[in-house]
């Protein structure tokens, strides 16, 4: 009995550690170079696009940043992590989204009065969940998760956790090459700025928007979609 509940102290004890560690950062993870933008308690460094102050839409609930979903449809409810821009950098940000939800990690971001929302400009790391979409329409390949949206379709057995469930997402973006990943595995992979970048940007739907991926550097931003979405150990490192 001694030795079974000295078992149960030890696997309470490393369950513990394991949960307080989100939003810190290693000893490794330092020396190497990585940034928290997130510090689990507060809302610091962060704002609404286009805005001075951190949103009403937007809480801080049990060591995560969550969207609350407030947002009618694509614009109006997205936050910007303002206290720097990044030019060729690695993302990571753990993420959890609610049933049917949409929304997206964006990056390269330009703000100003004649952009209404990040994706006039950025780049889009895509989250919705692609098994209860409830529309309208059909989801397109291009509109799945972890897709480059409207750009590069991320492939069918990507290793995608449902709704409610969290996923890690990581982003690397250098000028030589631009690479996306889902749970550990590489989902999209392209050159910015490429000749097939260039088509791909100018025949479909960035047609609309003459500035969409035109920036070197930005800002860092999340999508509120109207539905609820969560994120967590956020933190990012230069290249």
């Amino acid at each position: 009995m001694k030795t079974f509940s000295i078992i149960i102290a030890l696997t309470f004890s490393l369950t513990t550690m394991a949960q307080s560690a989100d939003n810190t950062l290693s000893k490794a993870e330092k020396k190497a170079g990585w940034k928290l933008l997130f510090d689990g308690k507060t809302s610091n460094g962060w704002r609404g696009f286009n805005k001075t102050v951190f949103p009403t839409g937007w809480e801080i609930e049990n060591g995560t940043l969550k969207g609350l979903g407030t947002a009618h449809g694509d614009t109006g409810g997205d936050i910007v992590y303002g206290d720097e821009q990044f030019e060729d950098f690695e993302l990571s940000i753990d993420w959890k989204i609610s049933p049917g939800g949409n929304s997206g990690i964006f990056y390269h971001t330009a703000e100003g009065p004649q952009y209404k929302a990040p994706y006039a400009t950025a780049p889009e790391y895509q989250l919705i969940d692609d098994n209860n979409w409830p529309g309208p329409g059909k989801l397109e390949d291009w509109q799945k998760t972890a897709c480059d949206y409207a750009m590069y379709v991320a492939p069918e057995n990507k290793k995608l956790k449902p709704a409610g469930e969290w996923n890690t997402t990581r982003i690397v973006f250098t000028k030589a090459k631009v690479e996306y990943y889902l749970n550990g595995q590489l989902t999209v992979t392209f050159v910015p700025w490429s000749e097939d970048w260039t088509q791909r940007r100018n025949s479909g739907k960035w047609t609309s928007f003459p500035d969409y991926g035109k920036f070197k550097t930005g800002l860092i931003a999340l999508q509120d979609h109207g539905s609820p979405t969560w994120f967590k150990n956020i933190k990012i490192r230069k290249l």
